[in-house]
């Protein structure tokens, strides 16, 4: 199956979801059909911040019909801050939509996590991701979602990870066990890889990224169908 993703926000996203999901199919022996379409950053930041769903999900059909011009049978969004206009973006997309936050509810109930801690943009922190999880209880650490929400937007536009916020990213996820119960804390940003590769918390950490690209790599292998995997039409 083709594959459409919907990239550059950020390029650090994008660039470890073709690592990976490159990987995850070689893995099986299969070959990879995938075409990456390049969106806006700082057109979706605008838009994100304005809650303004309609014109992004706008932005997005032009892509998708890009992505389906090149042959594409599916298409995703390679960012789940992106997904804040996701309702309006499959309402215009001349492709099936595989969520990237529809797969983690599950994940985290097959995991036995009862409470998950959630590091992201400002949405999907103080909208407890979309209000999309029902088998699982999601905390974030209210008080500081501004402050944690625009070091991780700094993060991602720079696609690089300073000393410092990483180690504010670090304590974050380490206060959310400590104080809020966090039986592991989900990195549901896809650029906080530059923060959380290569460290050992000493807490259970979950990428939403993986969850999603796992997905993907079985949609691209044919090992599942757009209907079992919950593609939106």
């Amino acid at each position: 199956m083709h594959i459409g993703l919907i990239g550059g926000i950020g390029v650090a996203a994008t660039v470890v979801y073709y690592q990976r999901l490159s990987a995850a199919v070689a893995a099986r022996g299969k070959p990879l059909e995938l075409t990456i379409v390049q969106a806006d950053v700082q057109e979706l930041i605008r838009n994100n911040l304005a809650d303004e769903r309609e014109a992004q999900a706008q932005v997005y059909a032009g892509l998708i019909d890009r992505l389906k011009a090149a042959g594409a049978d599916c298409a995703a969004i390679t960012s789940l801050g992106g997904h804040f206009c996701y309702a309006e973006t499959v309402a215009r997309s001349s492709l099936p939509m595989v969520s990237a936050v529809k797969p983690l509810d599950a994940y985290f109930a097959s995991q036995g996590y009862g409470t998950v801690g959630l590091l992201g943009t400002r949405v999907v922190m103080r909208t407890k991701l979309y209000g999309q999880l029902v088998q699982t209880r999601a905390v974030a650490l209210e008080d500081e979602i501004e402050t944690l929400g625009q070091t991780y937007l700094d993060m991602a536009v720079t696609g690089a990870c300073s000393d410092a916020d990483r180690a504010t990213f670090l304590s974050a996820g380490q206060r959310m066990v400590d104080d809020l119960g966090a039986d592991a804390i989900v990195l549901a940003g896809t650029d906080l890889n530059l923060a959380f590769d290569g460290q050992s918390p000493g807490y259970t950490v979950v990428d939403a990224l993986d969850v999603h690209v796992d997905v993907l790599a079985r949609l691209a292998t044919r090992e599942m169908t757009l209907e079992q995997a919950g593609a939106d039409r």
